[in-house]
């Protein structure tokens, strides 16, 4: 057997993050980048990667909380890979995971997985904290509107048309949720 290709993995949340940013000066045969909240459970270009690993790959992410959002998910998808005999390798906690780590290494990853897993609820709850404060001084805006009224009207005519709303949202390139807020919003105001 020859030798393994080494396969980046990179998730972005948002278009505004750098994702060149996660794997830089890091030599790798190929990479697959998902524009996605860690909760969404479609992540196409992860389904790829799973698919296209072979025997001897090793898997290269930033860290753990760029391939999984919560413990769980972490467990389950080193395993997948493992059981592949493809390598896991996260950079920021300089771990790697092959499928015949001890015990030590399971334990490993279940902490390491937990303190990603708790740092995230941090952040939103301090991010949820600020918020808050700024509503109250009244200096919070929100966030920016996606589409401006023409896209708008044309968004609500295939609404009304029918089409698929799924659909719809993706040409749009905004959320189902976000579709729905602009059809609840445009009820109440009446815009056609």
């Amino acid at each position: 057997m020859g030798k393994g290709k080494k396969i980046g993995y990179v998730r972005v949340s948002t278009f505004d993050q750098n994702p060149e940013r996660q794997l830089e000066n890091l030599e790798l045969d190929k990479i697959y980048t998902d524009h996605a909240s860690g909760k969404d459970l479609n992540r196409p270009k992860l389904a790829e990667l799973i698919d296209y690993v072979r025997d001897g790959d090793i898997v290269v992410v930033h860290s753990m909380d760029r391939l999984a959002r919560n413990l769980d998910d972490l467990r389950r998808l080193v395993d997948e890979f493992t059981k592949k005999l493809v390598k896991v390798q996260f950079i920021k906690e300089n771990l790697i995971f092959s499928g015949d780590d001890s015990a030590m290494s399971t334990l490993l990853l279940s902490i390491m997985g937990a303190f990603a897993e708790f740092e995230r609820k941090l952040i939103r709850e301090r991010q949820m904290e600020g918020i808050a404060l700024a509503k109250k001084r009244g200096v919070y805006k929100g966030r920016k509107k996606c589409l401006n009224t023409e896209e708008v009207k044309t968004l609500l005519s295939k609404v009304t048309a029918g089409e698929k709303k799924s659909n719809i949202a993706r040409d749009f390139g905004i959320s189902r949720e976000t579709l729905y807020q602009y059809i609840r919003q445009n009820a109440v105001v009446g815009i056609k």
